[in-house]
């Protein structure tokens, strides 16, 4: 069923996507006495070892590092490293420009993060009040507060899986018995048509390919001030056009998010394109005492 849904998503990365490097390495990782590569080396090796997801890998090895250092990690200690992260330019003015952009066409648009980033360091972050949901990778906490253990790892293939859960409502990442429960379409909190996806390179590919076979948009972004290395020949924007030359991504552009920028535009035609479309569906059944069709 085809139904007028006025509510739209925008589903972002966080790493790479709204603000540049991975966000362990701002400050965690230098608490640790290490340098990043070294840490992501030897988490990666971990992985390899144990046949084990990385994301587990990497979040099991801060917590023995950090019990090495003597740290005592706990919630709030994540969320002060969030409180020191930077941003792309303009994204802690974007939110409110792109919610009017939306209301102004009679949409209500919402935003969240799916990250294999930590979601207790997101929410330290200035940018947090404006996410809907984060579904990040997390920890379980024991009884004095202190991490203890990965409760939550978020890859780039289960990522998948929070697009339904927007899709369906569910603000929550236990909750399987409604995620697997069949819904009509037009029950559904947000049609995938209405989804914008946002994420810088391979890793949201499986995201992005899901996103499109269901109608929404993806846009891929990179950092405009990346430069190839020796170790990474190709650059962030070529990585971007491979993925519009293999069909994942619908539109690249740089992680700029000021006024006016490519990606604003880019964004603010998608969501004429929602809006227009609703419209549609509001003109073709408003006669016929209803607003949607078999």
């Amino acid at each position: 069923m085809i139904t007028e849904n006025r509510n739209v998503a925008i589903a972002y990365d966080f790493d790479g996507t709204l603000a540049p490097g991975n966000m362990q390495e701002y400050n965690f990782i230098p608490d640790l006495n290490m340098d990043k590569g070294e840490f992501w080396q030897e988490a990666n090796e971990m992985a390899k070892r144990h046949d084990m997801d990385e994301v587990l890998a990497y979040m099991h090895l801060m917590l023995i590092k950090a019990k090495e250092q003597n740290l005592d990690i706990r919630e709030a200690t994540f969320m002060k490293y969030g409180e020191k992260i930077t941003f792309f330019e303009g994204v802690e003015t974007y939110f409110e420009r792109i919610n009017a952009y939306a209301a102004s066409l009679n949409l209500n648009l919402e935003h969240f993060i799916i990250s294999s980033g930590l979601r207790e360091i997101v929410k330290g972050t200035r940018i947090a009040k404006h996410f809907k949901t984060i579904y990040a990778s997390g920890f379980q906490y024991d009884e004095n507060g202190s991490a203890c253990w990965p409760a939550l790892g978020v890859n780039y293939t289960n990522k998948t899986q929070f697009l339904f859960r927007i899709n369906k409502g569910i603000y929550n990442s236990y909750d399987n018995t409604l995620i697997n429960k069949s819904m009509p379409e037009d029950e559904r909190a947000v049609p995938f048509s209405n989804f914008i996806y946002i994420g810088d390179g391979e890793t949201d590919v499986p995201a992005m390919k899901m996103v499109n076979l269901y109608g929404g948009t993806t846009i891929a972004v990179y950092n405009p001030n990346s430069v190839p290395t020796p170790e990474r020949p190709v650059s962030a924007k070529e990585k971007c056009i491979n993925l519009i030359r293999q069909k994942r991504a619908d539109y690249i552009g740089p992680a700029d998010y000021t006024e006016n920028s490519e990606l604003e535009v880019i964004l603010k035609k998608v969501i004429d394109k929602i809006a227009v479309e609703q419209d549609l569906l509001h003109i073709k059944y408003k006669e016929i005492g209803t607003n949607s069709r078999q």
